[in-house]
């Protein structure tokens, strides 16, 4: 689909918000799918330098690269959008950006012509026999078949130039799925960075990131802890309101 098909395509009932202690604008819709902190904290993990290109699978409405581009200005962010009404909310999300685009197709239908510096993804991990969601955009971007994970890497990896970066975020029963699958894709050094929800409770979500045909031993980090009590911690509070790096 191209950009004037985008413009004609209809909205789904919106309201705005922020992200990032208000540096980004973003519009999602009123029912539906709706943002979580995780694109923000995938954001964040992305080693994207000025004038590198990035690629967003999944890009729904376009989260994830709006916090990328405003903590990394200049960089060159293509999203992929299966939805039509989620990809013309993230092309109506990036009108002010010049280097921030968004193309409606199915990620497996990707061409794999070695184009980015980095991918990032945060790909639908509910099982395909898990109880579907009542509305189908919510549905759609939650519930994968089994093997979509072993579909979404094999296909985001010829997309990176050799040394380029893959960024996932993943529940923790996927983990070892994701390693090993990257491992057999030729990527390395691969890296774990657990995200616990509270101090002493096991993580359900980390970012996986590796580089492609990079050689080196696998890590773990220590981690980010994201609440603090009732608030998020201050750690999580410089990734999610004032934009840090999570390095990876």
């Amino acid at each position: 689909m191209g950009q004037a098909a985008l413009m004609d395509e209809k909205l789904p009932e919106i309201t705005e918000g922020f992200l990032l202690g208000g540096r980004v604008s973003y519009a999602q819709p009123r029912t539906g799918y709706r943002t979580g902190i995780e694109p923000v904290l995938l954001a964040a993990g992305v080693p994207a330098k000025r004038g590198e290109r990035v690629l967003e699978a999944g890009c729904g409405a376009g989260a994830g690269l709006l916090c990328l581009a405003a903590r990394v200005p200049g960089i060159v962010g293509v999203g992929i959008e299966r939805d039509p009404a989620m990809a013309a909310l993230a092309h109506y999300n990036f009108r002010q950006s010049d280097t921030l685009t968004v193309e409606t197709m199915d990620l497996l239908d990707l061409p794999p012509a070695p184009a980015f510096d980095h991918v990032f993804a945060n790909p639908p991990w509910h099982r395909e026999n898990s109880t579907a969601s009542p509305d189908p955009g919510r549905d759609r971007a939650k519930r994968a078949p089994a093997d979509l994970l072993e579909a979404w890497i094999e296909t985001l990896l010829p997309a990176l130039r050799p040394g380029g970066s893959i960024t996932l975020i993943l529940p923790a029963e996927q983990f070892a799925r994701a390693c090993g699958c990257l491992e057999a894709a030729r990527a390395g050094k691969i890296t774990l960075l657990p995200l616990w929800p509270r101090e002493g409770i096991p993580a359900r979500l980390a970012l996986v990131a590796a580089r492609k045909g990079r050689g080196g031993p696998a890590r773990v980090l220590p981690g980010l802890t994201l609440h603090q009590g009732d608030e998020f911690s201050t750690a999580a509070e410089r990734i999610l309101r004032e934009g840090a790096e999570l390095p990876m």
